[in-house]
C-alpha cells in the first residue's frame, strides 16, 4: 500500500468525541486493508484564524503551524474528515483548516463521517462538501452518519457501532482508495507551502 488516507478529527474543543470517532475510522481502515491510515488531529495542528498574509492559493506561507498543515495535505492521496455538527452547521475549526490552503486540495478525493444528534451530522456533511469542492477536493457523495453519538460510546470509551455502520465505512475507504490510485497523476506536482 503506497497511497495515504488521512483521517483527520475537526473538532478541537474540550470534552470532544471526535476522537473516538476517528478510532472507528482508523480501526475499519486497518481491516479493509486497502490504504495506509494516518491519524491528524486539528487540535495539534494549533491552526490559529487564517493569519497568513499572502492568499493560501500563493502558497507563501509565513507560520510553521501552516507550513505543517499544508505538509500533512499535500502528503495526503486522500482524506476522511470526521466532522461534528454544532448548530447546523460544520465546525469552525474545519472550516478555518479547509480555507488556510487551497493547492493542496487540488484533486483530493475526500469523504465524510460526521456524527450528532438525529441527524447523525448529515447537514454539516453537506456543507462540508460543498466548501471542499469549492477549493478543488473531489468529495464524494457516501457519507457515513453517526446518529446520537453521546449514546454510541460504550463504558470502555470505544465507539459501538453496527454491522451496516462498519459496512458503509469499508465501501467509502475503498471508494477512496480507488480514487486515490486514479487521482494520484493529477496531484503528482501538488506540494507543500
Amino acid at each position: 500500500m503506497t497511497n495515504t488516507l488521512k483521517i483527520i478529527t475537526t473538532s478541537t474543543r474540550p470534552g470532544r468525541v471526535g476522537p473516538t470517532v476517528s478510532d472507528w475510522v482508523a480501526r475499519v481502515a486497518r481491516d479493509v486493508d486497502v490504504i495506509t491510515a494516518e491519524p491528524v488531529d486539528l487540535a495539534d495542528m494549533e491552526l490559529p484564524l487564517l493569519d497568513e498574509a499572502q492568499h493560501p492559493a500563493k502558497q507563501q506561507y509565513e507560520h510553521a503551524h501552516t507550513k505543517r498543515w499544508s505538509a500533512q495535505i499535500a502528503g495526503a492521496d486522500a482524506a476522511i474528515f470526521v466532522l461534528p455538527e454544532y448548530d447546523y452547521f460544520a465546525p469552525a475549526s474545519f472550516v478555518n483548516a479547509v480555507q488556510c490552503l487551497m493547492l493542496e486540495w487540488k484533486y483530493l478525493p475526500v469523504g465524510v463521517v460526521c456524527y450528532g444528534g438525529v441527524s447523525g451530522g448529515l447537514r454539516s456533511a453537506q456543507e462540508a462538501r460543498q466548501l471542499l469542492g469549492n477549493v478543488g477536493a473531489y468529495a464524494i457523495p457516501q457519507t457515513v452518519p453517526v446518529p446520537f453519538v453521546a449514546n454510541a460510546i460504550g463504558a470502555d470509551g470505544a465507539l459501538e457501532t453496527n454491522d451496516k455502520m462498519d459496512l458503509g465505512l469499508a465501501g467509502m475507504i475503498k471508494e477512496l482508495a480507488k480514487l486515490a490510485e486514479v487521482m494520484k497523476p493529477l496531484r503528482s506536482g501538488i506540494e507543500a507551502g
